[in-house]
């Protein structure tokens, strides 16, 4: 199937066709960094990694851009009131962010530009504009005409005239119309500055991602991201600034993640409803987080409860349950490395075909607008599959059930990996697991493990009335012990 999704440009779904074959030049639009990151955050880095990834599963070279805003109000009122430099509060958070997508399993893109590194190429673009007739200076500030760029409003889907009529923006009289928006103004007392033609000053918001895009990618690249709430104003200045200066097609697709939500509400500083990416690592594992978003569209709003996520921590559990149950059935004595897919028959075959069809479900399901949920389905499926398989009353093991079972695991997590899912072994997962729920509930890891080997002593030498108590008061603090003919495991129920 090919790969086909939404552009928000034409308001459609349309086939890929990069502009050089099995390469593809991807701009998303990063953080400003004034303050650490929310999972509203996580929504859009999660949403871009994925697509990065599985364009890179099809065999494409990704050229993949993401940039720092790091010159800014926002950054400006916080080094003021520290008495700190703005460099200094963005490396700080720039350094931040880092921590938490690395934990959080995001991969760092090809290239990740700051704005002050590209000042000068802001300079020549502005300069390009006024040269053309598309900006005007007034008083040091320099603005991008929206009335001279014809095709202002085509990504939002606006009318010039009606945004005009309806224009709520506050009145400034250096500027032609409401709407124009500013490319480079003049620094206030106290705020940093760079030379220019029009004195000294710094840029708008906008036009930093108009110069990072073309310096690495070209006039004209394949996709352009970032969240729902970019597309006006951010992006449609970004295509009139672009394009307006080139004459040519900024971007061929685009691409819109839509928010997380907090009762009903977008997460967002100033809304005072975030919940940082550090706060919810410290009680949920990542890949929790993350199949709690893939199971809605990247498009669509996610909303955000503890119940949410405990429905996507059980989904985990069940995952990575099947894993262990294949990783413990693999490491019996039994030799299965002569079995091939001709030596399968009856049960074997019916179960080794259903699983060999798991890749193809997966592509076919992100082909089609990087359907994750589906894609996430399609696991399921598998899942449960194997745990019936592994289940049946005359199952004996055998090299030819190995085989199926190798074949399972590695399907699941070939697919897994582009959703960055299933990368933990499954001990080392359910151990995190536990450990984040003990901190949750309050309980002593210590303490518990001491009432274990209580228990184990006490079994040993058949003293069951007291083993029982053990496991009912540990029953009580919703500690669930699980008896192997080995050893005894626990989690919270």
């Amino acid at each position: 199937m090919t790969l086909r999704f939404y552009n928000t440009l034409t308001a459609r779904k349309e086939e890929f066709k990069p502009i050089e074959d099995k390469k593809v030049g991807i701009y998303v639009c990063g953080i400003t960094a004034y303050d650490i990151c929310h999972v509203g955050h996580a929504r859009s880095a999660v949403v871009f990694d994925i697509i990065t990834k599985y364009l890179k599963y099809k065999d494409y070279n990704v050229n993949y851009v993401k940039n720092f805003t790091d010159i800014d109000d926002k950054i400006i009122e916080k080094a003021n009131a520290e008495g700190v430099s703005i460099s200094e509060i963005s490396e700080r958070y720039i350094k931040e962010h880092n921590e938490d997508m690395d934990a959080f399993g995001v991969a760092r893109p090809t290239v990740v530009p700051k704005a002050t590194e590209n000042i000068k190429g802001m300079i020549r673009h502005i300069t390009t504009l006024l040269e053309k007739g598309l900006a005007y200076v007034g008083e040091g500030d320099v603005y991008f005409s929206v009335e001279k760029f014809k095709g202002y409003g085509k990504l939002s889907g606006r009318n010039l005239e009606d945004m005009v009529a309806g224009s709520r923006v506050a009145v400034d009289e250096k500027k032609e119309n409401p709407l124009d928006f500013v490319l480079w103004k003049v620094s206030k007392e106290g705020e940093p500055w760079w030379d220019s033609p029009w004195g000294r000053g710094r840029p708008g918001w906008h036009i930093e991602c108009s110069v990072m895009s073309q310096r690495f990618l070209g006039d004209t690249f394949d996709i352009h991201g970032g969240g729902k709430d970019l597309i006006f104003p951010h992006h449609e200045n970004e295509i009139a600034q672009s394009e307006g200066a080139t004459g040519k097609t900024f971007a061929n697709y685009w691409i819109h993640n839509g928010f997380i939500r907090m009762d009903s509400e977008k997460m967002s500083k100033s809304l005072g409803n975030i919940l940082t990416i550090k706060e919810i690592l410290k009680v949920y594992h990542p890949e929790v987080l993350r199949l709690f978003m893939l199971q809605s569209h990247y498009r669509s709003p996610v909303d955000f409860s503890s119940d949410s996520l405990t429905e996507a921590r059980l989904g985990m559990e069940r995952f990575y349950s099947t894993l262990k149950n294949v990783k413990d059935v693999l490491a019996t004595d039994v030799d299965f490395s002569e079995i091939s897919e001709k030596d399968l028959s009856g049960r074997d075959r019916d179960v080794f075909e259903k699983i060999e069809a798991l890749p193809g479900r997966f592509a076919e399901a992100m082909d089609d607008d990087f359907n994750t949920a589906l894609a996430i389905g399609y696991i399921f499926d598998v899942v449960r599959l194997i745990n019936g398989y592994l289940a049946e009353e005359d199952i004996v093991i055998s090299a030819e059930n190995l085989f199926v079972l190798d074949v399972a695991q590695k399907y699941i997590k070939e697919v897994g990996k582009v959703l960055g899912l299933f990368l933990e072994d499954a001990d080392e997962y359910f151990r995190k697991d536990r450990d984040r729920e003990v901190q949750k509930s309050g309980l002593n890891v210590e303490e518990i493990e001491r009432l274990i080997e209580e228990r184990i002593a006490a079994r040993a030498v058949k003293n069951w009335k007291m083993a029982d108590e053990i496991r009912d008061a540990l029953a009580q603090k919703g500690i669930i012990l699980k008896d192997t003919a080995t050893d005894t495991t626990w989690k919270i129920g």
